[in-house]
């Protein structure tokens, strides 16, 4: 059974960091693109990164050069530095396994960046 489960979310101030963890149980995680994806309040769910499985790394225009995701598929984790956060980063983060086929999300982890 496929099962990811995020943490690391929190209160930040704006410019301030987090680093959210995504740890994967289940089979061929390096196989697998792995995307973050987040959701504001009252908005629908937004792309934010993916890391296909050969190790490509693409980034919505809004967190580029600020997020830096990463895998380390010996351990099954995903990875998404969060550098010089904005109050409009404000979301739950969801990390899923290949959105675009049979796709498998976890529960989410809040981030709130606020003074």
């Amino acid at each position: 059974e496929v099962q990811l489960v995020e943490s690391g979310g929190g209160l930040v101030q704006p410019g301030g960091s987090l680093r959210l963890s995504c740890a994967y149980s289940g089979s061929a995680f390096g196989y697998y693109d792995m995307s973050w994806v987040r959701q504001a309040p009252g908005k629908g769910p937004e792309w934010v990164s993916t890391i296909v499985g050969g190790g490509r790394i693409t980034y919505t225009e809004s967190v580029r050069d600020r997020f830096t995701a990463s895998r380390d598929n010996a351990k099954k984790m995903l990875h998404l530095q969060m550098n010089s956060l904005k109050p409009e980063d404000t979301a739950v983060y969801f990390c899923a396994r290949d959105l675009g086929g049979n796709s498998y999300w976890g529960q989410g982890t809040q981030v709130t960046v606020s003074s």
